[in-house]
């Protein structure tokens, strides 16, 4: 069991990361906006994001490697316990919420990031 965790998430990794920049580039520049207006918070997560791997598996609208932010947005929205469920999701990583891939954990990100980083993905919901 633990050994096919491993392999499906060190293919989850190589799917993430593989591919052509390019593409990454381009999809990172349609995709995030530059600035948030209002709270601070929210624009150092969009900070965070842009400047992580975020964008490879995650995009504003539609589903790619990993759920559409909006998506998640509209699933925790209201939830009092929304931002510090999905800030330790993305320092700790997890797998079986969305589906079979499991996102990458960014031990790295300080729970002031993370924090900030789920704010700006709720930010998304609809409204």
């Amino acid at each position: 069991m633990k050994k096919a965790f491993i392999l499906i998430a060190a293919l989850g990794i190589l799917a993430a990361c593989g591919g052509g920049g390019e593409k990454k580039e381009e999809a990172k520049k349609e995709e995030a906006p530059t600035e948030v207006k209002g709270d601070p918070e929210v624009q150092l997560g969009l900070e965070v994001a842009a400047k992580s791997d975020c964008t490879s598996c995650h995009k504003i609208e539609e589903k790619n490697i990993g759920p559409a932010w909006r998506d998640v947005a509209n699933k925790y929205a209201g939830q009092d316990t929304a931002v510090r469920y999905l800030a330790q999701k993305i320092i700790k990583g997890g797998a079986g919420v969305w589906g079979e891939v499991p996102m990458a954990a960014h031990p790295t990100f300080t729970q002031e990031e993370a924090d900030a980083v789920a704010k700006y993905v709720l930010s998304l919901k609809n409204k």
